[in-house]
């Protein structure tokens, strides 16, 4: 196998008659942050529980640092964090007897436990906690400690079942900025995490997976499904509705691929050139066009949406 971290290949789980995984193939770059994008049973829980040995795979290979998990769990596993599914605690313990209790499982000694509990318990912003009970935790606080719980052993890889499932919209922002932050202070990291909210995935990720009916559909780096068509969509809403006139107007800007009405608004096609915004705008009030607002759309949810409806 290569250098990769994780390489699954023609990785597929059946249940009866219903396939979950279908034959996928996936190989995730080291020190990437990979988003596994797609709709609710799409795949992504299922395909991380066979990665994490949570459930065995029907056929296929899933590699972690080259060790196959299907054949040799405990040695794949070694150096691999998990937070999957809702994390489960023993309510009458703290942040700091948790981590204690779940080095000593791991083989961690004591001066190691001691020294990586402080140090993640900030990176968690979870220090002020450390001697409460967690039974009198938030969802989202007892999530904190479930993904420092898979940082204690240093782990070189981190995976991730939608780690916001389920919080408040507070809960979700303290998530992801502990995440953002472990992707920005940690450069020899990889981490995986499947998600089905496309915002989460582009603050977040640096690669995308996207994955329905157990399939890969695509896998590149952000950007490149970013700028997928070449070109960025604008809608201008104007004062009043839309004339043939504005249309014909805008169609003929040098830079404009296309203009239409879309509704009383105008939908403007132009190039992928980020400064070509400003230059509309400032050619739309030349023309006297009483604009009060220009929102570009999501070209990576567009993409998205493509796909997801062309794999069904």
């Amino acid at each position: 196998m290569s250098e990769n971290p994780i390489e699954i290949v023609n990785l597929r789980k059946e249940y009866g008659r219903f396939t979950a995984v279908n034959d996928l193939n996936l190989t995730i770059k080291k020190n990437s942050f990979t988003g596994l994008l797609g709709p609710n049973g799409a795949g992504k829980s299922t395909t991380l529980k066979i990665l994490t040995h949570l459930i065995n795979a029907t056929s296929g290979e899933a590699y972690l640092n080259g060790i196959d998990v299907t054949k040799d769990p405990k040695r794949a596993l070694q150096d691999v964090g998990t937070v999957i599914e809702t994390p489960e605690f023993y309510p009458y313990l703290t942040p700091r007897e948790t981590f204690r209790y779940v080095g000593e499982l791991i083989g961690m000694n004591r001066e190691q436990i001691s020294a990586e509990t402080q140090s993640i318990l900030e990176k968690v912003k979870m220090t002020e906690w450390q001697d409460k009970r967690l039974g009198t935790f938030s969802k989202g606080m007892r999530q904190r400690i479930a993904l420092g719980q898979a940082l204690l052993d240093d782990p070189r890889i981190i995976i991730l079942d939608e780690p916001t499932s389920g919080l408040d919209p507070r809960g979700m922002a303290e998530i992801r900025e502990v995440l953002k932050n472990l992707r920005n202070d940690s450069k020899d990291l990889t981490i995986v995490m499947s998600s089905h909210i496309l915002p989460e995935v582009q603050d977040l990720c640096d690669r995308i997976a996207f994955i329905n009916h157990g399939t890969l559909l695509m896998d590149d780096d952000i950007s490149a499904f970013e700028s997928t068509s070449g070109a960025r969509n604008v809608i201008a809403k104007v004062d009043g509705l839309p004339t043939d006139d504005m249309i014909s107007a805008i169609d003929s800007l040098d830079y404009v691929i296309s203009a239409e009405r879309l509704g009383n608004d105008i939908s403007i096609n132009i190039g992928s050139d980020a400064s070509l915004r400003s230059r509309l705008y400032k050619d739309l009030a030349e023309m006297d066009m009483k604009v009060y607002s220009l929102t570009e759309e999501d070209s990576l949810e567009e993409t998205y949406l493509n796909l997801i409806k062309e794999s069904r």
